[in-house]
C-alpha cells in the first residue's frame, strides 16, 4: 500500500514542485520525440546523440520503420508513467508551466551572459533553415544536458561528495565541480568539424550559460534545464 500512497502524493503535488527523474524524463518526451522524428531529414545531428544512429540501424533505414520506432519508445514511456501512478505528470498543465518556466529562464540567461561578457551572437539558421535550427536546437536541449548536467556535473558531484563527505568542504567541491563542467559544456562547442572557431569572449558567454543551467539542474531538475536550453537555442539559432 504504500507505493500507491507515494504515487497519489505525486500526483497531487503542485506544478511548480521540483520533479522526481521519471517525471523529468516524461516532461522532456516531446522534445526527443520531435528531435528524432525531424533529425532524419538533416544531414547532421546533434554529436551528443548516440541514439539516432541506433534506430535507424534497427529500422534497417526505413523512415517508416523509424518513426514507428521513435514514436513506440514515447508511447511506451508515457504507458510506463501511466502504470506507475504518475499520470498527472503528463497533464496539460504540467507541459504549460514548463515550457513557461523555460522560456523564463532562457530570457535569464541571455541577460546575465550579455551582463557578463557583452552582447553576443553565437549562431543563426543553418544551411538547413528554421526547420533544421529547431530540430539541432530541441537534440542539444535534451542530449546537452543528459550529458553534462546528467553526466558530468550530476554523476561527478556524486562521486565527489562521497569521496569529501556532505558537509561544507562537499559544497565548496560541489561548486568548483559545476565551475569545471561548465568550461568543459563550453569547450564542447569547439571540439569537432562542425565546432566553432574558439574565440574567449563566446567560450566565456557559453560558460556563463552552462554554469546557469547547471544551477537550474540543481535547483529545479532535468526537465527545466532541457526546456531553458531548447527554447534558448532555437530563439538565438531563430531569432537571433
Amino acid at each position: 500500500m504504500a507505493k500507491p500512497a507515494a504515487a497519489s502524493a505525486t500526483d497531487d503535488a503542485p506544478i511548480a514542485q521540483k520533479s522526481d527523474a521519471w517525471t523529468d524524463l516524461g516532461l522532456t518526451l516531446p522534445l526527443f520525440v520531435a528531435y528524432h522524428l525531424g533529425v532524419v531529414f538533416l544531414p547532421v545531428r546533434n554529436a551528443a546523440d548516440l541514439v539516432t544512429s541506433e534506430l535507424r540501424g534497427l529500422a534497417k533505414h526505413s523512415l517508416p520503420m523509424y518513426a514507428t520506432l521513435t514514436l513506440a519508445i514515447g508511447a511506451l514511456f508515457v504507458l510506463a508513467l501511466w502504470s506507475l501512478g504518475q499520470k498527472k505528470a503528463l497533464a496539460p498543465s504540467r507541459f504549460a508551466f514548463i515550457a513557461f518556466e523555460g522560456a523564463l529562464y532562457a530570457v535569464l540567461m541571455r541577460a546575465a551572459g550579455s551582463y557578463v561578457v557583452g552582447s553576443l551572437r553565437l549562431a543563426g539558421a543553418g544551411s538547413s533553415g528554421v526547420f533544421g535550427s529547431v530540430v539541432m536546437a530541441l537534440g542539444a536541449g535534451f542530449y546537452e544536458e543528459i550529458a553534462f548536467r546528467v553526466g558530468l556535473f550530476g554523476v561527478g558531484s556524486l562521486v565527489l561528495r562521497q569521496i569529501f563527505g556532505k558537509g561544507a568542504q562537499g559544497i565548496a567541491i560541489t561548486v568548483a565541480w559545476a565551475l569545471v563542467e561548465s568550461a568543459a559544456f563550453s569547450g564542447w562547442h569547439y571540439v569537432g568539424a562542425m565546432g566553432d572557431p574558439f574565440d574567449l569572449q563566446s567560450f566565456a558567454f557559453r560558460a556563463v550559460c552552462g554554469l546557469f543551467l547547471t544551477a537550474i539542474f540543481a535547483f529545479r531538475g532535468f526537465a527545466p534545464a532541457v526546456w531553458t536550453h531548447a527554447i534558448y537555442d532555437v530563439w538565438v539559432m531563430v531569432g537571433g
